[in-house]
Order: structure tokens, then sequence, then C-alpha cells
């Protein structure tokens, strides 16, 4: 059984497209949000009920009121018989490259297949436009999923997979990369409403670090390759514990002073 969401709604391309590959391989069910929860990362609803729909409109079988992960949860826990045997979210419209993936509601989705132990890939295109063509990416998407049911994923361990804006002769192949450091440069734009109140849209503009490190997502990217990131859900900096331990001793040595 696989499990395909997203976080741009039922109605998006992108899931359609993803519906039709999973199709391909085997049972699906789908369980997508109302509308669009973009950028809602890894957000979970506690102080409503998440409300949800069976629907059969050749979209989803599960419409909800709630966020990607919400989705998620309520399938594995609630909804299925079964756990899934893979989750796949996408197609998102746009980027989740670099340090985007903090933000996605797409890649939250998959991080949140990785807790419950279910290998998951997040895919995004990197066109916002509705009617983005999805095309160009299908035979290396098949081949990706094919990968991940074959050879599954380490516990904790999601792919995060972006996809360029080109045709596919022009699309050089895949290319299994780390994520860029990057930032993004935001900016308010703020207005007033007829009765004086103050509002602001967001706006930014997107910064890599490292742009000539050939072994980064945005590197691949830029070069038309399709990039793939082993994502885990432990976020700790394994490399800074040992920089930072003496600080147990500095403790106990302040705690005997004030004894």
């Amino acid at each position: 059984m696989i499990l395909v969401t997203n976080d741009d709604g039922y109605k998006a391309k992108g899931l359609k497209k993803l519906i039709e590959i999973a199709n391909e391989f085997g049972e699906v069910v789908v369980i997508a949000a109302n509308e669009s929860q973009s950028a809602r990362s890894h957000a979970i609803t506690i102080k409503d009920p998440i409300k949800y729909k069976v629907a059969n409109n050749g979209l989803a079988n599960y419409i909800i009121k709630g966020t990607p992960v919400d989705g998620v949860k309520l399938a594995i826990c609630s909804l299925l018989d079964r756990k899934p045997d893979l989750i796949l979210s996408g197609i998102n419209h746009g980027t989740n490259s670099s340090s985007s993936v903090v933000y996605s509601g797409t890649m939250a989705a998959a991080l949140e297949g990785a807790i419950h132990g279910v290998p998951s890939i997040g895919f995004s295109l990197l066109d916002y436009h509705p009617d983005a063509d999805f095309e160009p990416a299908t035979n290396y998407i098949k081949q990706l999923i094919s990968n991940v049911l074959a050879s599954g994923l380490p516990q904790g361990t999601c792919l995060n997979v972006n996809i360029p804006i080109e045709k596919a002769e022009a699309i050089k192949g895949i290319r299994i990369c780390r994520q860029s450091n990057g930032y993004w440069i935001e900016k308010f734009d703020t207005r007033e409403d007829p009765r004086g109140s103050k509002y602001s849209w967001l706006t930014g503009k997107f910064v890599d670090r490292e742009p000539e490190s050939e072994d980064t997502d945005e590197w691949a990217l830029r070069n038309n390759y399709i990039s793939v990131v082993p994502v885990k859900t432990d976020l700790t900096a394994h490399d800074m514990i040992q920089q930072i331990k003496h600080w147990e001793k500095e403790s106990e040595s302040n705690e005997k002073k004030q004894i």
C-alpha cells in the first residue's frame, strides 16, 4: 500500500501526477488537505478537531481540514487498516531545497512517515505555477520509487527530491547530494488598508552560501540534475557534542561552589 499526500491541497496538479505514477506500483490511498497548506512545516492540529470526509473524486480518498502531518498521522493511526509500505508526498509546486526544507509541509509529511518507520519520499518541482509541467521528471520519479521499494530506507530517514524546470532531454540525471548551506533574506512589504490598519506580505530572496560546492542540492539543480538529499528526523548536531562536553564539568563545579 502506498500513501500519497501533499501540501498544495487535493486539487493540485502535482498531486494528480504523483497519484498517476504511484498507481503503477500498487494499491494507492490518498489523503490531502481541502486547501493549500504550504510552508506549514511540521505543524499539527491540537486545539481543534481534525475534520475529514471520504471522497471518490479520482484525486483523494480522504480530504481533511488540517496540515500535511495531520494527514499522515490520521492515516497511519486511524484510517488505514495497516501501516503503508511507502509514503509519497508532493509533487510540490515550488522548491524545497536547502533551508527551505525547514518550512516545507511537503517534507514534513515525509519526515512524519520516517518517524513512523515508513520509507518516505518528498518530491518538489522548481515551478510554482499551478499548471506546471511534471512530465519531464516522470521516469526519474519512477526510478526513485522503485529503488526505495526494493531497498528501503534507514529508520528515521526520508528523501528530499527536487526537480529542475527543464525539458526531459535537458535533465542530466539524478545527483545524490547534501543540503546546501543557504538562507532567505526576508523582507516585509507593509501596506495600509482603507481603515488605516497596517498589514505585511512576506517576500524574500534566497542566498546560497556555498555556490561553488558541487556536492549540494543547489549546485545540482543549477546544473540540471535532480537533487536527492537523505534527510533525518534526528536534528542533533553530533559534531558539536564533544566541543561543548566540558560544560558538564563546569556546571558540576558551579554547583559545588553554591553548596
